[in-house]
């Protein structure tokens, strides 16, 4: 047989692959189904690198054995195309945004089809495309028609030089993603899809799959489910205002001893123009300067504490009863910047004796300390546990979980669940996104676009900027806003936002189902057939938001029946990150990125599938290096030149081994475990290679469980042996009798410390190798035979020998 030759290999046999559509499936029901999937790329203009390729990787090992398990296997791509990185391409260059991601998705489409993937191309869907956009604006419909499609005027991120708005996650370190400018909080109208009525769902439902762990945290913590008492506190203001506050605490209500209100508080505004606040220039001033902060920045943990009391207003504490000494009636009320409007009621009652994050606010401003639950020492800190109450009036010695009822009862509270999850700001002040299907008439209101009219295309623009009043470049496209009232055929004007880059993304597993539907966004039927996502793999970087809008969205559309079940995967892993050589987090300003092109040139891609699967714990971090895919050239040209070695005869020693690693890479698979897979395949190798021969049944089930890793080699291997049909369309070996090793390997300890080893016939009896252990040199020096108490056998493993 010839030299190794990686480049004709991989030509050959994706040239092959291609032209026979080896990987494209069709519905069968006489097949189970098996549906794999990945978080399909945005294409930027620097294409594919070595993070994108590994998950990619893992999950084409999994779908090839699935295939080889005799599962209908869909395994599909797309691109995630609309976005903000694109569209700062777009300004900064001014070529269409179309145009740059057809550049950038033929790049990627060629990159991932150099690496040997089994995907389905012909499955291959783009969230920029009309004809998929259609059904994105199409379900955007379904919401609105629903009414969790609805505008609200909220607070945003508004970058001053862009003159835009921005999401959250646009704002870094408190300067825009796009420009590296100022960002501060405006008020505008946006739209808004009321994922807060699924929050319950969102949460508990998660027990229904098989995510990891952390990645159900994740959820959960981000929906932040809280039990608590919702309590009414009045105001001693002009108007005698009153403030509803929710706390997970009431039983502490009589150590509240200040009340918070987030700066962008309606009723701040209301005190200002009534010239009720005293010290009104402080307070505006924080506000300003509370607006320039992201929300996250605000409520991090461990942040320096600030605040300015609203002086001239106070509120009443409702446990008062008027001959209390617990608390005075009246408690200052503060603005600061940790409490978030958009949170709960904007609103929080502070009781420093029993709250880390208030006792440190309550010891800066120099308010009162009440200790109400018996167990801790407040000169110290505050105690957060529960316990008997104290300095409560006639709730004296009850216990925490009666007095949150009681008290509750008492003040004229209602126990209540809330959540942190808000919900979702749905539109942008963009070009590149879908546009939203509504019509504004004065006559008529808010009307959608009929269905039968979609798509809204999105239209060419010449520039790209948002316009000076900072509305979508759409909006300066006058014979695009105006048309006709479509229930009315009076003067109209198209909604001018777009959709976030999160809306395309939210369903895209579903229409691979059926891509080329231009009926429905997928047939039911099929949806049967291949849903739900039975494992979804990504990184740990897309499993909160992402994850959770795609979860609501199904859920939305299984309540109005177009889908068959109620969460959309069944099984979520993520990767691990690979960083640079030396452990630097890759980045083009270190020089440290590795392209997965210059990798495939040099050692082919058989080589740089094995090294990513090879180089560390799957969901780790790990720290990319070059010889180590020098060392999986080696290893692939030890199994390519063992075929020269392959003789007729079985070897049992050599099929026993083999049944071990069968088994061992099956299971290590499944459990995502790809590294000691490889690991236990070159020991085998290192095996075979010492006997120097191979039987052709056991090379030819050897490659086998080696074809979902190496998927080329395997491929001209297996032909080398004559085989006319792919590698990759035969079943997983079977797995045959495994025997118990001829020689043991027995460690000898001495009172519970390992000494020595020795190997040994498995045929001998118990009460042979206790003799011999007890008469090796190496154990004679820690022992005197006569002082032996006992010797411990514990089958086929281990001696232990007790003196003591």
């Amino acid at each position: 047989m010839q030299k190794y030759n990686h480049i004709e290999i991989e030509k050959k046999w994706q040239k092959e692959w291609e032209k026979s559509e080896i990987y494209s499936v069709k519905e069968n029901k006489n097949k189970k189904k098996f549906y794999c999937l990945i978080e399909f790329p945005y294409a930027s203009g620097e294409g594919l690198h070595v993070g994108h390729a590994r998950g990619y990787t893992a999950m084409d090992v999994i779908a090839r054995k699935k295939r080889m398990d005799g599962f209908n296997v869909l395994y599909p791509i797309g691109w995630d195309a609309f976005g903000l990185p694109t569209e700062n391409y777009a300004i900064k260059t001014g070529i269409n945004p179309k145009i740059i991601t057809k550049k950038n998705t033929d790049n990627f489409r060629k990159q991932l089809k150099s690496l040997g993937f089994s995907f389905d191309w012909s499955r291959e869907v783009d969230t920029s495309n009309p004809e998929y956009y259609k059904w994105t604006q199409w379900i955007f419909l379904q919401f609105f028609k629903h009414g969790l499609a609805y505008k609200k005027k909220m607070p945003i991120n508004w970058c001053l030089n862009c003159k835009i708005g921005l999401a959250n996650e646009e704002v870094v370190n408190g300067v825009c993603e796009r420009c590296g400018g100022p960002v501060e909080k405006r008020e505008k109208e946006q739209w808004m899809l009321a994922i807060t009525k699924y929050a319950e769902r969102l949460y508990n439902d998660l027990d229904k799959t098989e995510f990891l762990e952390k990645i159900k945290i994740q959820q959960r913590n981000w929906i932040g489910k809280s039990e608590g008492a919702e309590i009414t506190f009045e105001l001693k203001s002009k108007d005698k205002d009153k403030i509803n506050v929710f706390t997970t605490r009431p039983d502490t209500l009589f150590g509240a001893t200040y009340l918070v209100l987030a700066p962008e508080h309606e009723l701040i505004k209301k005190f200002i123009e009534n010239k009720e606040i005293e010290n009104t220039k402080e307070v505006e001033k924080y506000i300003l300067e509370t607006a320039k902060k992201k929300d996250i920045d605000r409520t991090a943990e461990g942040k320096q504490k600030t605040g300015v009391e609203l002086r001239g207003i106070k509120a009443i504490n409702p446990a008062h009863d008027g001959a209390s000494p617990a608390n005075k009636k009246e408690i200052p009320v503060f603005i600061a910047d940790y409490v978030l409007a958009g949170y709960g009621t904007g609103a929080i009652m502070a009781v420093p004796a029993h709250d880390d994050r208030d006792w440190n606010f309550a010891k800066k401003f120099n308010i009162p300390i009440v200790e109400v639950i018996n167990g801790g020492d407040i000169k110290k800190g505050p105690y957060i546990g529960d316990g008997k109450l104290m300095n409560s009036d006639k709730f004296n010695g009850m216990e925490s979980e009666e007095a949150i009822k009681e008290i509750t009862k008492f003040v004229g509270g209602e126990l209540k669940t809330t959540y942190k999850l808000r919900d979702w700001v749905f539109s942008r002040q963009r070009y590149w996104g879908e546009p939203i299907p509504l019509v504004f008439c004065e006559k008529c209101g808010v009307v959608p676009v009929p269905e039968n009219d979609l798509p809204v295309v999105l239209p060419d623009v010449k520039k790209y900027e948002p316009n000076d009043n900072g509305e979508s470049p759409l909006a300066d496209i006058k014979e695009w806003v105006n048309v006709k009232c479509p229930k009315c055929g009076g003067p109209g004007k198209r909604e001018t936002d777009t959709m976030p880059n999160w809306a395309g993304s939210s369903w895209y597993y579903l229409r691979y189902a059926d891509p080329k539907n231009d009926k429905e966004f997928a047939n039911i039927d099929k949806l049967k057939y291949w849903t739900p996502v039975d494992w979804y793999n990504g990184g740990m970087e897309h499993t909160t938001l992402h994850l959770l809008y795609s979860r609501f969205w199904h859920k939305f559309l299984f309540d109005i029946g177009l889908v068959p079940t109620d969460e959309p995967y069944i099984k979520r892993t993520s990767h691990g990150m690979i960083l640079g050589e030396g452990g630097e987090k890759m980045s083009k300003s270190r020089g440290n990125v590795i392209n997965p092109d210059d990798i495939v040139k040099r050692f082919g891609v058989d080589a740089f599938r094995l090294y990513e699967m090879f180089v560390g714990q799957y969901d780790q971090e790990t720290s990319w290096s070059t010889n180590g895919v020098v060392g999986m050239v080696r290893f692939i040209e030890k199994i390519y030149s063992l075929s020269e070695k392959v003789v007729d005869k079985e070897n049992r020693e050599i099929n026993n081994y083999l049944n071990k690693t069968i088994k061992k890479v099956g299971e290590d698979i499944e459990n995502i475990k790809f590294n000691t897979a490889i690991s236990s395949m070159m020991m085998f190798i290192n095996f075979v290679s010492d006997k120097n021969e191979i039987s052709r049944e056991s090379y030819k089930k050897f490659i086998k469980i080696f074809s979902p890793f190496a998927p080329h080699v395997t491929e001209e291997l297996w032909e080398s042996l004559g085989e006319k049909k792919s590698i990759h369309l035969e079943k997983w070996p079977f797995i045959g009798e495994i025997f118990a090793d001829e020689n043991m390997t027995i460690i000898v300890q001495v009172d519970g410390k390992v000494r020595t080893s020795f190997e040994i016939d498995s045929s001998v009896t118990e009460e042979e190798i206790k003799q011999k252990a007890v008469s090796l040199e190496q154990v004679l020096k820690w022992i005197n035979k006569e002082k032996i108490k006992k010797v411990i056998y514990i089958k086929g493993k281990l001696i232990n020998i007790v003196t003591i």
